[in-house]
């Protein structure tokens, strides 16, 4: 697995890289927000271990500063290729939350980036999930729904699974 970002700029930690994996074993990747880590870490773990009793494996995860930043991040593992030039993500899988704050840019900030991810999602054929709490909540709403780092993995395999019996 590979991580991209945390608190270290630039660095990558490798455990394997772009393992070649089965053709049926599902490779996910993961954009994680850091913005209210303490949120997003618990959801991170929750996201992994879902995964690996859905046997899906995450190759890679992505941190970025804010769920604003995700997109970029999103389209860049969309991107990546195995060493033999194949796809290296069946799917990319999205943590984060976005908390109410005394305006309106917790809206925006959810709106555009669901958006946009959405996009992504279309323009490469694969599926993005969206497991990102928010916007309108409180800190404790937030941690009350850590949970939904498991619905957007469940929605990843699902979805790679129902596109693969379609090919």
């Amino acid at each position: 697995m590979k991580e991209m970002g945390g608190d270290e700029t630039d660095k990558i930690k490798d455990k394997g890289g772009v393992a070649k994996e089965g053709k049926d074993k599902i490779r996910l990747g993961f954009v994680v927000s850091e913005f209210h880590r303490d949120i997003t870490y618990q959801m991170e773990i929750l996201g992994r271990e879902h995964a690996s009793f859905l046997d899906a494996k995450v190759i890679l995860t992505f941190y970025v500063p804010g769920v604003f930043d995700m997109p970029l991040a999103v389209k860049m593992l969309l991107e990546l290729r195995d060493p033999d030039g194949n796809d290296a993500v069946d799917a990319v899988v999205t943590l984060g939350c976005v908390i109410e704050g005394a305006t309106e840019h917790d809206e925006i900030v959810a709106q555009h980036a669901a958006r946009k991810i959405m996009d992504l999602s279309l323009e490469y054929g694969k599926p993005v999930t969206l497991g990102v709490a928010g916007p309108g909540m409180t800190r404790q709403e937030a941690q009350e729904r850590v949970d939904y780092a498991k619905r957007a993995v469940e929605a990843a395999v699902k979805m790679v699974k129902r596109i693969r019996s379609l090919k």
